[in-house]
């Protein structure tokens, strides 16, 4: 609409009047403004310009097509400007977002679009002219919708014999002899000026019938006077808009923000993506808005069929309108939103309902959704990475490592995968594996992938796993060397305080605590609030007897983030070593609230609260460890000992031998159980 204010100012100017430069300026301005806001939102929005374009050339002008072709571009000097400034405004958008991109076209997926990653030419070609088919197909019937059509959602085009090439065919027949009619009865003349019969009030309302819509227009132009002053007189142009320039405007708007998703000019990651329909539905409703008009006005006189006309138009309102609320309603939340896909794609779609399932917490639904996905595209490897999330989750590691791997066997360069399939090779204690497959995920060649930024951090994190793993395993030197080159290969959006607190961890193990110190205030340093610094730094002192500052570490840590339980939790151990236990205990207390289910906190609690003679609530932490760990032989063994103080011996031998079942050679367990049995035979 800009752009046509633009043009009327223009015409204006060019009528004899004396046009208004700054206001043509800016509404050029606002044209260019409008169209840059509409690329940000949608690349597609870059296409306005062709279509102010044709406006331009073929409504406003009506520029003959032979004069094109001939390149006769005398005859349209005055008309030249808009395009000019269309063309630069144009190249000017498309180089910005070249820029923006790193002067390369996108990179897909082959799945994505499997007609461009093929090497069958004929395919290509067959299954990119089909493409177009079935969009003007969802635009006038979209009875089914998909939220993803990649993959096999439309399989490729190969023979020339495939039946769906017939309808290619027509499609293309019948908008080449509707585009060649079209441009046939363009012609120049456009606005006609003629002085009305004027009543002193206005415009006489004498307009002779035409075929053509009327919207008269006053443009005001100034004729100098015999008197001292100028006077203005009235110039009526009367606007024709014919059914062909609606036509034109109609197909423009349908065609030209499409042409990008039509793989002429580089490929596109989606075979449909129906909301690269948006803008060119626009043109389709005006097509058939006026189609329907023009059946309205043929048969004005025929009564009933003028009244089939204004049902089947209502009846096409209400039907699309129906189904704009029902997919509405689909699009509400994601699971109704895949399940809809999943007769289009049903990979994808049961991939994508899996992850809803398995954040919903709905595990056995999702672990389903995974190999029902795997079942239509065994290939896919985010789904087996995902798959394996969910395996290594539910502490199934072996069914883990082999999703690990296969994603890996399907994506070598998945960066996550390696990484995970490490940290289970650690869990697991083959040190060796996890060895290789950290270097190896550290080395990974990762240009070209989506994203980057994801991929490199994930490498910097396999270094500082591989470091945390030396420790662990006491190759103490071979983890500092590991972090260091963790810090020396980082980039410059990867935190590096976790790495520095480990680097400090590892020195304070060799006995280096001033260098272990160094680094601590190197991780505080890098991010003050870091919690594990503050809780290792606090540990430093307490192992160098410095109690005082020890516990102002703590404090500190628990100013900074008083709800985080582990803080509560080395606190409370802090209190206990030093003596304190009914501090201990209470910290303690405050902590399992925090965190009920952690193990180590809820055990270590057991402990404190025995020793201080709160014999009740020790027995019942015990009991909650062992169900949080049912295979911990020293939680059954701890809630025996409770047990058998509290004078409840069956319970106590049940736990004894709990206990014996999971680790037979255990010396306390035996000792215990034959106490208990000889103090039981005595009652």
């Amino acid at each position: 609409m800009k752009y046509v204010r633009y043009r009327d100012e223009n015409y204006s100017s060019d009528g004899g009047g004396q046009g208004d430069d700054k206001r043509k300026i800016l509404f050029f301005i606002l044209t260019a403004i409008c169209t840059t806001l509409s690329m940000l939102t949608k690349e597609q929005g870059v296409t306005v310009i062709a279509v102010c374009a044709a406006y331009d050339l073929f409504v406003q002008h009506k520029v003959k097509i032979t004069d094109l072709i001939n390149m006769k571009w005398d005859l349209y000097k005055k008309e030249m400007e808009g395009l000019i400034l269309l063309f630069i405004l144009g190249a000017s958008l498309v180089a910005f977002r070249f820029m923006f991109m790193g002067n390369k076209t996108p990179e897909f997926a082959p799945s994505d679009n499997p007609a461009a990653d093929s090497n069958n030419s004929l395919a290509k070609f067959l299954t990119f002219t089909l493409l177009p088919v079935y969009n003007f197909w969802i635009l006038l019937c979209p009875r089914v919708l998909s939220f993803d059509w990649s993959m096999e959602a439309i399989p490729l085009v190969e023979k020339i014999l495939d039946a769906r090439n017939s309808l290619t065919l027509l499609f293309y027949t019948i908008l080449g002899y509707f585009s060649i009619c079209l441009l046939k009865h363009i012609h120049r003349p456009r606005l006609k000026k003629y002085t009305p019969h004027l009543n002193g009030n206005g415009i006489a309302h004498h307009y002779s019938h035409s075929t053509k819509h009327v919207i008269p227009k006053i443009y005001k132009t100034r004729r100098s006077s015999n008197s001292s002053t100028d006077s203005e007189e009235e110039t009526i142009a009367v606007m024709k808009y014919s059914l062909q320039d609606i036509s034109i405007i109609s197909l423009s708007i349908l065609i030209f923000p499409f042409i990008p998703a039509t793989n002429i000019f580089f490929y596109v990651g989606f075979v449909i993506a129906e909301r690269v329909l948006y803008i060119p539905s626009m043109g389709f409703c005006l097509f058939v808005a006026y189609g329907a008009y023009l059946l309205y006005r043929k048969y004005f006189n025929d009564v009933w069929k003028k009244q089939c006309v204004i049902v089947c138009v209502t009846l096409t309102i209400l039907l699309m309108s129906g189904r704009t609320v029902l997919r509405n309603d689909v699009w509400d939340n994601e699971e109704n939103l895949y399940k809809s896909g999943i007769q289009i794609n049903p990979a994808k779609a049961w991939a994508n309902l899996a992850n809803v399932w398995n954040q919903q917490g709905k595990l056995s639904s999702a672990e389903y959704a995974y190999k029902k996905a795997l079942t239509y595209r065994g290939n896919m490897a985010d789904t087996h990475y995902n798959l394996g999330i969910l395996y290594q989750d539910t502490k199934r590691y072996d069914e883990a490592i082999e999703s690990y791997s296969r994603a890996i066997s399907y994506r070598p360069k998945l960066s996550m995968a390696h990484l995970n399939l490490g940290i289970l090779y650690a869990n697991k204690g083959k040190y060796e594996e996890a060895e290789k497959v950290y270097k190896h995920c550290a080395d990974l060649d990762t240009s070209g992938l989506k994203d980057p930024r994801l991929h490199a951090n994930t490498k910097i994190s396999a270094l500082y796993n591989l470091g945390r793993m030396y420790a662990e395993i006491n190759r103490y030197q071979e983890a500092i060397d590991t972090y260091k080159e963790a810090l020396k290969r980082r980039p410059s959006h990867y935190a590096p305080q976790s790495i520095y607190n480990m680097m400090g961890e590892v020195y304070t193990k060799l006995g280096k605590l001033s260098d272990a110190e160094h680094w601590y205030r190197e991780a505080l340093k890098s991010k003050p609030d870091h919690i594990p610094a503050h809780l290792t730094m606090a540990k430093l002192y307490h192992k160098q007897v410095k109690v005082f500052d020890a516990e102002e570490w703590f404090k500190k840590a628990k100013e900074v983030s008083p709800d985080d339980p582990s803080v509560d939790h080395h606190y409370a151990h802090f209190l206990s070593e030093t003596g304190r236990l009914n501090e201990a205990a209470q910290l303690y207390e405050q902590a399992i609230i925090k965190s009920p289910q952690d193990f180590e906190l809820v055990f270590n609690a057991a402990n404190t609260l025995r020793q201080v003679g709160n014999n009740e609530r020790s027995e019942q932490l015990y009991k909650r460890a062992t169900s949080i760990k049912p295979n911990s032989a020293t939680a059954h063994m701890n809630l025996g000992a409770m047990y058998h103080i509290n004078n409840k011996l069956k319970e106590a031998e049940a736990s004894y031998l709990r206990a014996l079942e999971l680790k037979p050679d255990d010396v306390t367990t035996q000792q215990n159980l034959v106490k208990l049995r000889n103090l039981m035979s005595k009652s």
